[in-house]
């Protein structure tokens, strides 16, 4: 690293010294979570505190994280609000389901994502990639004028999780469905006060009124994409795309005990959040690389020697470690998914290497921040630094399992992790091969939580062609 530079610190809040108070606490969690947590979650392994008379246990030891996300899992259920929150969106999808339900529709739908078939995905994703700098968006003649880069790589993901899983077959425009994922988002992607209160799923929740015409559209769109593709199915079975659609479509007809509100569920899940977390990570690599010129040098001069060897689309992942890394440390800075909301179902205890006891009675909520974790004192060195070189080949045997979470982990770890990792990297080395990403100056994008960590007011760059690029 140039010394000359100073690493770049994003933007990110600052952890509050003072303790807030119940009324503080709603603002807060309604306007922005991330505000919330004192200097304790990012210097302390574990936390016992309450909110609104409940007791809470917040988690940052990497062995007590094992204990409840593996070893112990079948003791934790998802929690309350986390399930008022998502519910409303996503019913009984993959990532809101629990018990039986959970466990025959992540068991069908697997084997669509095993490494070995994610990797079939790369020439599909390759080409995709393609054509959103030569057609789509950018084109050959760039101007340099400011871009939302948020917005285009949430295109730009829909484009490739669309003709991945759905074979090109969604019923709606990538424009539009962009600008309805963030209506959405901003209706139902937050947590009301009655969230809070753990008020029944039935008691209105003013903050989400304006969300019903948006959901209601979501659902058209499932439903239309469905019916197109079951029309295809009977019209000429054997010429039908063997995707993922078609795949869920035939669960229907099997003993699987999937139902057909389950398939709508599962369906949206995949269309409304499949793209959406690796487009915001997408957003904040580029803009951390962009804050970082020797990453982006590193970065381009690996793409280009990968490209002049002509590596296949499929052999990114393993020849682009420095591509990787700055993904994975844009993740670790902004996760995706930045919580995960657990609650007791019987009592527990965990005891630490050094002998302390942490007892976890029944009921309790248990929260694991990867926000506070992946910045957490104790577990990284200089934490709130972009520094891709933590996930270079070389030092990844310096970085516990369970104090990097991008994904989750144990048996409700995130079922498409390798499908976008490869896709992540293929966008990038596509992307930072024929253009140039800056930040424009002055501006910081503010990080924001929703159900993914979003710049409040975009991420508008300044995108121009590279003075020296071989052809793609």
């Amino acid at each position: 690293m140039d010394l000359a530079i100073p690493p770049f610190e994003p933007p990110a809040p600052i952890p509050r010294t003072v303790p807030p108070g119940r009324l503080e606490v709603i603002r807060t969690v309604f306007r922005n979570p991330l505000e919330l947590w004192g200097e304790a979650s990012y210097t302390l392994p574990w936390i016992d505190t309450r909110f609104f008379g409940r007791r809470s246990l917040i988690v940052n030891h990497p062995g007590l994280i094992r204990h409840l996300l593996v070893d112990n899992a079948s003791n934790y259920k998802m929690q309350n609000v986390r399930q008022l929150v998502l519910r409303p969106i996503l019913r009984d999808g993959l990532l809101t389901a629990e018990g039986l339900v959970w466990k025959r529709t992540r068991k069908a739908i697997a084997p669509v994502f095993t490494p070995r078939h994610a990797k079939g995905f790369a020439t599909q994703m390759y080409a995709k990639s393609i054509d959103f700098v030569e057609e789509s968006y950018f084109g050959a003649d760039a101007t340099g004028l400011p871009r939302d880069i948020s917005v285009d790589m949430a295109q730009m993901t829909f484009a490739i999780l669309s003709e991945t899983l759905f074979s090109g077959e969604i019923a709606v425009s990538e424009e539009t469905f962009s600008r309805d994922t963030e209506n959405l988002l901003h209706f139902m992607g937050r947590i009301d006060p009655m969230d809070l209160m753990e008020a029944p799923s039935w008691v209105p929740r003013v903050t989400r009124i304006g969300g019903g015409p948006v959901m209601a559209k979501f659902r058209d769109i499932v439903k239309n994409t469905i019916d197109m593709r079951r029309r295809r199915v009977a019209a000429d079975p054997a010429n039908a795309p063997q995707d993922f659609l078609t795949l869920m479509l035939a669960l229907i007809d099997t003993d699987s005990g999937l139902t057909e509100d389950e398939l709508q569920d599962n369906i949206l899940t995949f269309i409304g959040a499949g793209h959406e977390t690796t487009a915001r990570a997408l957003a904040w690599t580029l803009y951390c690389v962009a804050n970082t010129p020797s990453v982006r040098e590193a970065m381009e001069d690996e793409i280009d020697r990968v490209l002049a060897e002509a590596v296949d689309p499929v052999d990114w992942l393993e020849s682009m470690p420095h591509v990787r890394a700055a993904f994975e440390e844009a993740m670790r800075l902004y996760p995706p998914a930045p919580s995960i909301n657990r609650q007791a179902v019987k009592a527990d205890s965990w005891t630490s290497p050094e002998g302390e006891v942490v007892e976890i009675p029944a009921g309790v909520t248990v929260l694991i921040m990867p926000w506070t974790l992946h910045r957490h004192e104790l577990l990284w060195e200089e934490p709130r630094l972009f520094r891709p070189e933590r996930f270079l080949p070389e030092n990844r045997g310096k970085i516990d399992r369970f104090q990097y979470l991008p994904f989750g982990a144990g048996p409700r770890v995130c079922i498409g992790a390798t499908f976008a990792l490869q896709e992540a990297v293929i966008a990038l080395g596509v992307l930072m091969h024929r253009y140039r990403f800056d930040p424009l100056p002055g501006f910081r994008p503010w990080p924001v939580q929703r159900l993914t960590v979003q710049p409040i007011k975009g991420m508008p760059m300044r995108v121009t062609p590279r003075a020296a690029k071989q052809a793609l």
